[in-house]
């Protein structure tokens, strides 16, 4: 069978065309509807409302505090205690309770195990004169949604997300409070300043994980060169601290709320201009990790093409700046 010119060219532009709409397709199926926050969400209880939800304030509105400390717990009534308690001894201590007015914001993601009813406890019982306040989530979101509902909701001018498992020494916030200072002395530009554990790389804290685990570390870098965040070591420190005019233009434009959201708000923060800062921490592996290393590695890179198409097809946008 003999195919002319035209031929050939019509049939390589109708794969063109059908290759072009599979894609558009699966995009579109593989993308996360937005995040919801129904109304028991847009509530909280502390120590002086234990029982009656009051409603939350929004990141739009003028900083009332120094900092929020947002924390995200799934199912984490054995690790977060120890965790709440490092925390406040450091905030508590008394050269920085003169100087620095804070909150506590527990978002508890859908747990199963009781944690937001452990929180809420040591609110009322044991950190009494610490403004702690207890969300709960209906349904679990995952990480990213749980820190993304805590940052739009802190009152804080400087707001620091922090894991529950306690794997970050939280006395590491003052080398971060500090690059801010650098980078935005009186928080009227945005800035944002993350723990980095790329000094480790070589020390027992990361070459005793698993050979896997650590393959795939040095993938997810790869990949994140490809897609546009290479100039920051470590991406997905659960230690980082925004001012409030980069939460403000961070978090309304996010949509992943997997285990890749840091990529996500990095590679906004890049496309927005917003300067970031990596502060080398002290950090140690807690056992309990939430992450299966093999599904959310391959969970992972799904996202991480889908964040990149939906933003080189204009689907996902950077918010213009509001004040």
């Amino acid at each position: 069978m003999v195919f002319d010119q035209n031929t050939l060219l019509y049939g390589g532009l109708s794969f063109v065309a059908a290759t072009a709409v599979l894609f558009y397709s699966v995009l579109l199926i593989w993308s996360p509807p937005p995040i919801p926050e129904r109304e028991s969400e847009k509530k909280y209880r502390s120590k002086s409302s234990p029982s009656k939800p009051v409603p939350l304030p929004s990141i739009r509105d003028a900083a009332s505090v120094d900092l929020t400390v947002v924390i995200p717990a799934f199912n984490e009534t054995s690790r977060m205690p120890s965790m709440l308690e490092s925390t406040i001894n450091h905030l508590s201590q008394p050269h920085i309770k003169k100087s620095r007015k804070y909150e506590i914001l527990i978002v508890d993601d859908g747990s199963s195990d009781g944690t937001s009813e452990l929180a809420l406890k040591l609110a009322v019982t044991k950190y009494g004169e610490s403004d702690i306040r207890v969300v709960k989530l209906e349904k679990n979101l995952g990480k990213g949604g749980a820190v993304r509902h805590g940052m739009m909701h802190g009152r804080g001018k400087r707001l620091l997300m922090v894991d529950a498992d306690g794997a970050s020494r939280f006395e590491d916030l003052e080398s971060l409070w500090k690059s801010m200072d650098t980078l935005s002395p009186d928080d009227t530009k945005p800035a944002i300043t993350i723990g980095s554990r790329a000094h480790l790389v070589k020390t027992e804290a990361v070459v005793k994980r698993s050979l896997l685990r650590n393959i795939l570390m040095y993938g997810l870098h790869t990949v994140l060169r490809v897609v546009g965040v290479g100039h920051i070591r470590d991406t997905q420190c659960g230690f980082k601290l925004f001012n409030r005019p980069a939460a403000v233009r961070l978090f309304p434009a996010q949509h992943l709320t997997t285990w890749i959201f840091d990529v996500e708000l990095l590679l906004l923060a890049k496309q927005m201009g917003i300067p970031v800062a990596e502060v080398p921490i002290e950090w140690h592996e807690v056992p309990g990790s939430k992450l299966n290393v093999m599904l959310d590695s391959l969970q992972m890179l799904r996202d991480l093409l889908i964040m990149r198409g939906n933003q080189m097809l204009g689907r996902w946008k950077p918010t213009a700046w509001r004040t």
